[in-house]
């Protein structure tokens, strides 16, 4: 099977040097582990996995390090050094992942941290980062259905909400009026699909949609009153920018609640807020 540079790869132990292993790479040949990298008790035709990227000689080489990204990943990371070439970020690995002027929205900065897309460049065969982001997102129709849980990495911010990257692959909205906590650039997060529209563009909310999620929140409310003397003065006339402060929840989802709390005769309404009944 061929290597995967810029990823993860089993390999056979094939043979040991005082600086590391060789390991098999088919076709690409023997492929060293530095010693650094060794682990306890390995021995020859052990299968170890690794990852496999080029050193500084652009030679392949291979690491039991855990970089924060692989090839075909979106990832946010912190520029380590510039040069006239380029800048070189932190991926977690001793050699920093390089991001060519080309590459560049605008020229990073140092210290400054990035989203970007690592890939390998077809020219030069180099793992490379790039922070068009557009350029190499999925166009296809999104396979999800309104209500599919996702991973959301937070991309940036707009003047509509937060655009994130769903799944490392699909571009989506969190409007500013569904988020109920901090987020910002770089977060890694649990989303769901609200809505797919007809065009492909997907709206995104970091809340679980739908019944379950008011039968969710009805529980949490209903633990808040048995904690704070049966009471709460917040109710369904409440103000939606006061409710999302006290529970991270919109005014509609508080509202449904309520409702269903009231329904099971578990809370009273009225003019100050809501009540435990007597028998709860």
């Amino acid at each position: 099977m061929p290597i995967k540079l810029g990823d993860y790869n089993t390999l056979k132990i094939v043979k040991r040097v005082d600086f590391g292993l060789y390991l098999d790479g088919d076709e690409a040949g023997e492929i060293l582990l530095p010693q650094r990298y060794v682990p306890q008790n390995a021995k020859i035709d052990d299968e170890i996995e690794v990852f496999l990227y080029l050193d500084q000689e652009e030679r392949l080489i291979a690491t039991t390090e855990k970089p924060l990204a692989k090839v075909g990943d979106f990832a946010f990371l912190e520029v380590a050094w510039t040069n006239q070439y380029g800048a070189f970020l932190n991926w977690g690995l001793m050699k920093d992942l390089f991001c060519p002027f080309r590459e560049q929205k605008k020229n990073m900065e140092r210290g400054r941290k990035y989203i970007v897309h690592v890939h390998i460049d077809e020219e030069t065969y180099r793992i490379v980062a790039s922070a068009k982001i557009e350029r190499y997102l999925n166009n296809d129709q999104p396979p999800y259905y309104n209500g599919d849980e996702v991973e959301l990495l937070v991309w940036q911010q707009t003047e509509l909400g937060f655009k994130v990257i769903i799944d490392n692959a699909f571009e989506g909205l969190v409007y500013a009026d569904q988020i109920f906590q901090p987020i910002r650039t770089g977060d890694r997060l649990k989303g769901y699909i609200y809505n797919v529209r007809g065009d492909g563009k997907i709206d995104v909310t970091l809340q679980p949609t739908g019944h379950q999620h008011t039968l969710d929140f009805a529980e949490t409310l209903l633990e808040y009153l048995h904690t704070h003397g049966g009471q709460c003065e917040l109710g369904d006339k409440s103000d939606a920018e006061a409710i999302k402060q006290r529970f991270q929840v919109s005014k509609k989802v508080y509202k449904r609640a309520i409702g269903d709390l009231y329904k099971r005769r578990l809370i009273t309404i009225e003019d100050e807020g809501i009540k435990l009944t007597a028998s709860t």
